[in-house]
Parts: structure tokens; sequence; C-alpha cells
């Protein structure tokens, strides 16, 4: 599939998925409610964490960590509270539900007024962002939530068996 046909592909798809998984109030409930090879889902089949009592994270949100700083902190700032490059995507994920949310992962956004231009980059064919696409969603999800402090998760569950196959599948190895 050639690149650009690949991003009509994704942008379709977040389309789609957007009409029939939307909510008012972000990403709605984010309660699990299955599981696939150590990835969690809410009822809508939205990516969603899962933290337990003693603090505890899923695989995919310790990832999404990692991954968030490597390609999100630069603009975003520590813990997705905001910089003066970027807003806080601890806030702005309280009203945007999961599609739009990756739609805008994928497909960038630009807002400009008289005052300021505000940029957000198109990530749809950065593997980089894309393979952890759901992981960097979950974490911020948890984040704005409040399910998720700052700072690097302390304990974590053990790497789903078939993890390592999947992203190998995704980065082309």
């Amino acid at each position: 599939m050639r690149t650009s046909a690949f991003l009509r592909w994704l942008l379709t798809a977040c389309a789609i998925f957007g009409a029939s998984a939307a909510h008012s109030d972000g990403a709605g409930n984010p309660t699990p409610a299955t599981s696939t090879d150590g990835e969690y889902f809410d009822k809508q089949g939205n990516p969603t964490y899962k933290i337990e009592k003693d603090g505890t994270v899923d695989w995919y949100t310790y990832i999404g960590y990692t991954m968030y700083g490597a390609n999100c902190l630069q603009c975003h700032g520590p813990d997705a509270l905001g910089s003066s490059y970027a807003p806080s995507l601890v806030d702005a994920l309280k009203s945007l539900n999961t599609s739009d949310a990756m739609g805008i992962i994928i497909g960038g956004k630009k807002n400009i007024s008289s005052s300021q231009e505000l940029v957000m980059p198109s990530f749809g064919l950065n593997r980089n962002v894309m393979c952890y696409i759901d992981a960097i969603y979950i974490y911020l999800r948890a984040r704005s939530d409040g399910a998720l402090g700052r700072g690097w998760p302390d304990k974590l569950e053990a790497r789903p068996a078939d993890y390592e196959k999947k992203l190998n599948s995704c980065l082309g190895g």
C-alpha cells in the first residue's frame, strides 16, 4: 500500500470508528471490559488502562508513558501537562473521544487565531508513534482521568507473551 493511500485508509478508519464510539465526555467510562494479549478495552472497544489499587499498571500504560516521553514530551511537556509550545493533553482528553484523539495524532491539527498559530504535525506515517498509538493513548487517558499520577510508574504487569512479535510486525522487523 502506498504511503498516501495508507494515510487515507487510516483517516477513514478513524472517521468510521469515531461514528460508532463518540462520547460527549471524553472517552467515557474507562473500566476494562475485555483484554486481548495484555491490552485492555472498555465496553465501547476503546483502548483503556488497568491500574490496580497498589499502583500496578498494565503493560500498555507503562509503554505509553515511555513512548510519550520519546515522541510527545518535547512539545506537550512532562506528564502531558502542556508547555509554551503545546497544550495540556491531560486537559484536552477530558473532552475528546478516542477517535478524535487518534485522528489528531494521525492527521495532525492546525489552530490559527490572531494571537497564535498552533500546529500539531501528522504522525500517521511515523512508525515510532503509530506502532505505539494505543499505548500512548492509554497512558494519556489514564493521566487525563486522574488514575495515574506524574512520573514513572513504579509497578507494572508482566510484558504480554506476544508483545515483541506484535511490535516487530508493526515496525517491519
